[in-house]
């Protein structure tokens, strides 16, 4: 985990790839950088969301698997996540859904636990016929917690991977303003 422990009702980035470090992590910074950036420009005045932790779950796997007794960081994660006002949730296409370890997490949080939470995926398959299977899997699991997910997933193919900062850039811009308007509506004044 980097940052805070705490949402504090900025941006948390969460990855669910069993691999430390992952090429998923390094898509989900990026992405959560890059809506950080646009949102702050379409905040103007107004109160942008701050940066906050961003939680590689392969690192916290052990304290996620009895979820009657979590270690404290995975606590810390699922806290973190329920308190955001905007989750960059990243995982890679994985037999044909999301990761196990990102089931893990979702499944200590309650069903209603994410509501006034707004959720952007992102997916990073191996292949093009990959690309939407982790996305369609896992929007039923964030509409049962109540997560708000106005705009498309990113989704990425690992080829895409070395433009990443690009590619999350132009996501980020495309989306900027519904991800905005919602976010404004669930927790305040909107950011403009």
């Amino acid at each position: 985990m980097t940052g805070p422990a705490s949402g504090d009702g900025g941006i948390v980035t969460v990855v669910g790839n069993p691999r430390a470090g992952s090429r998923t992590l390094t898509a989900a910074v990026a992405l959560a950088g890059a809506l950080q950036q646009t949102l702050a420009a379409r905040a103007g005045a107004g109160e942008p969301l701050a940066p906050g932790p961003v939680f590689d779950l392969a690192e916290l796997a052990p304290g996620l698997l009895a979820p009657w007794s979590l270690s404290t960081a995975a606590a810390q994660a699922a806290a973190a996540v329920r308190s955001a006002r905007l989750v960059v949730l990243a995982t890679p296409t994985y037999k044909g859904s999301y990761s196990g370890i990102l089931k893990l997490l979702l499944d200590v949080i309650p069903a209603g636990g994410l509501d006034g939470v707004v959720v952007q995926p992102l997916t990073v398959a191996g292949g093009a016929e990959h690309r939407t299977l982790a996305d369609a899997a896992l929007r039923p699991v964030l509409a049962e917690l109540g997560a708000s997910v106005p705009v498309p997933a990113l989704l990425l193919q690992e080829s895409d991977l070395p433009a990443v900062e690009r590619v999350a850039a132009e996501h980020a811009a495309r989306h900027s303003a519904v991800l905005s308007a919602v976010i404004g509506a669930l927790a305040g004044p909107p950011l403009r």
